[in-house]
């Protein structure tokens, strides 16, 4: 009864406040009003008894909005209250598809959150869309998807009106968003359906392949690498490939999954000529730069449209294991430049990199003397960034004190 007495305003009286402001979830407007209601409160919390109780009291605004735009519904569903959801259902006047000012309904929600019986609740009307997006075109099913909720995809997979490959503003699907957060589970219910297109790219162009190599998701890419309807090497906008985005996150067992694959080109390169081999030395991944180096239609030296090579942009990052790979080919010239003539060693010490400075040094075939467009050697760039330990690395050894007698 007290609390009754406390939620029986629906006007955000002083007890309601306080109780509201107590938890964290909650804000307020500059008036210190929220809109959220005794009802609000209750289903937020799943009180069943109060929320019958209130839904027969006068003035009851079973479709209220609060600052947030959610209705008493809403909350109910969200936090997955099967009993305040029936209650709420019961009554003539409620809005069982109202969204909040994102768009987003209460199935919507229920599916995000997987509350399997709230799901089963809302599909049973016939004034609730099974289909309905929200404003960035996410459907519930595209929302259930992203979180693995195998047993709302089912429940929504059995309806006629919901399509399973639907896109939304950004051209990714259900699937696409199943694959991309590596549920599995999920990705084969919707992988095996006939009306979902597997190799359907985003409106980047990234396929389901490209993103699951990328994630490093090796179980969807073997899947996925089962079907005759996958392309292996298919590139997305910007002419990256699955082995490309699996190299540049270094995901070895996806590498070599897809090096095992005759129809995978190893060494094809993105709009910017960088080849699979070239992004995984920038990004300093020794082991895939080792599986590359293990194929011979990969060229270790191939340089970018920018004239820059894989020891080029390792050594400017500093990635001294990889630097030390590239040196032992015979095909890679170590005093390569680029565009601006600046070489590896210049970068090294234009970025303070003493290690990788040190081993370049070791070579005959690099010169430390080389000069770039602007004039400026290696040290030079090295002293005016003050990097004292890359410029000791220059100076000629002191001579050894003569013996005394």
């Amino acid at each position: 009864m007290l609390a009754l007495k406390m939620l029986d305003n629906y006007d955000c009286r002083a007890s309601t406040k306080i109780l509201m402001k107590s938890q964290t979830l909650f804000s307020f407007d500059a008036d210190g009003e929220s809109g959220f209601s005794g009802l609000h409160c209750a289903s937020f919390f799943g009180i069943v008894e109060i929320a019958a109780v209130l839904v027969q009291m006068e003035g009851c605004d079973i479709n209220q909005i609060d600052c947030w735009g959610n209705t008493p519904l809403i909350w109910a569903a969200r936090n997955g209250h099967k009993g305040v959801v029936e209650i709420l259902l019961e009554q003539g006047d409620v809005s069982p598809d109202k969204p909040d000012k994102y768009g987003q309904t209460p199935l919507c929600w229920a599916a995000y959150n997987g509350h399997e019986g709230v799901v089963r609740i809302l599909l049973e009307r016939d004034d609730v869309n099974p289909d309905e997006p929200d404003n960035s075109g996410r459907t519930p099913l595209r929302r259930a998807a992203y979180n693995g909720h195998e047993g709302v995809v089912k429940i929504l997979l059995e309806r006629h009106d919901v399509n399973p490959d639907k896109p939304d503003k950004y051209g990714q699907t259900p699937l696409l968003w199943a694959t991309y957060n590596g549920h599995e589970g999920v990705m084969k219910i919707l992988v095996e359906r006939g009306d979902v297109n597997p190799d359907k790219p985003d409106t980047a162009g990234q396929t389901l392949l490209w993103w699951a190599a990328s994630r490093g998701h090796e179980g969807e890419v073997k899947i996925l690498l089962g079907r005759d309807d996958v392309n292996p090497d298919k590139p997305d906008n910007k002419g990256r490939t699955p082995l490309w985005s699996a190299a540049v996150t270094g995901r070895e067992g996806v590498v070599k999954i897809l090096l095992g694959r005759d129809d995978v080109n190893p060494n094809k390169p993105d709009f910017y000529s960088q080849t699979p081999f070239w992004v995984a030395a920038s990004a300093g991944h020794e082991p895939v730069v080792e599986m590359l180096l293990e194929r011979v239609d990969v060229n270790p030296d191939k340089p970018d449209n920018y004239c820059r090579t894989p020891l080029f942009i390792a050594a400017c990052h500093g990635h001294e294991g990889v630097v030390k790979i590239l040196l032992r080919q015979d095909d890679v010239d170590p005093d390569k430049s680029n565009i601006n003539s600046r070489t590896p060693l210049y970068l090294a010490a234009w970025n303070g990199h003493e290690r990788v400075v040190k081993v370049l040094l070791t070579r005959d075939d690099v010169s430390p003397r080389k000069l770039d467009k602007d004039g400026k050697t290696p040290l030079d760039r090295a002293i005016e960034k003050g990097y004292q330990k890359v410029i000791a690395l220059f100076q000629p050894p002191e001579s050894a004190a003569p013996s005394l007698p």
